[in-house]
């Protein structure tokens, strides 16, 4: 199952600037547009814990 549409829309970064997530369905993950962090998403809850979330040039934050 996939995330819900208007879930996405209110959905945020959890860092001080809160940008926008893009989602990837194949990934399971979303992503800051802003800082770049990447969230999984696990069994269709998105996991927006910053000391989980990875970023795109290493393993984790």
């Amino acid at each position: 199952m996939a995330l819900d549409a208007q879930l996405l829309e209110i959905l945020a970064c959890p860092d001080t600037h809160h940008a926008p997530l893009d989602y990837d369905a194949d990934a399971q993950t979303l992503t800051c547009t802003e800082c770049g962090r990447i969230f999984e998403v696990r069994d269709d809850i998105p996991v927006l814990l910053l000391d989980e979330a990875r970023t795109p040039d290493s393993g984790k934050a």
